[in-house]
């Protein structure tokens, strides 16, 4: 019995954590041309939605850049600020249905998110079906 009372609260406790993890918070987006930390992205909730904003640019020389190709409100703002992810919904384990920004270029494609491993987050963007895109990963910044 003190078996079965064990096995149960040690699958309580991990299931506590397991669910305890998800995809808001800030997160460490990655330069593919360096492979270093690009820039902090605060990943949150909204009226039952997710966005994500570029907190912090962590070049000093690109603090200042703005978005120059970018179309509409986004237009010539800086790019440290926007908001870049918008309108995902959770589905499963996985928040889709939104559309990401890609700053470089201006340009926007659906998207979809899921949390990979507890500090690593997939985002998936594409145009059309999710097999034509790029695939990103970001890392959860520790203590923030």
């Amino acid at each position: 019995m003190k078996k079965v009372v064990f096995f149960a609260l040690a699958f309580c406790l991990y299931s506590g954590i397991t669910w305890a993890q998800d995809v808001f918070g800030k997160w460490y987006s990655i330069d593919p041309d360096t492979g270093k930390n690009e820039s902090i992205i605060r990943v949150y909730e909204k009226d039952q939605q997710v966005f994500a904003q570029i907190e912090t640019i962590l070049k000093e020389e690109d603090k200042d850049k703005t978005c120059i190709e970018c179309t509409g409100k986004d237009k010539d703002k800086p790019i440290e600020g926007l908001v870049i992810m918008k309108g995902l919904v959770k589905d499963g384990d996985e928040y889709n249905g939104g559309k990401i920004l890609d700053p470089k270029n201006g340009k926007y494609y659906k998207c979809y998110i899921t949390l990979e491993e507890e500090n690593k987050l997939k985002l998936r963007g594409y145009i059309g079906f999710s097999v034509i895109g790029r695939t990103e990963y970001w890392y959860r910044v520790e203590g923030k």
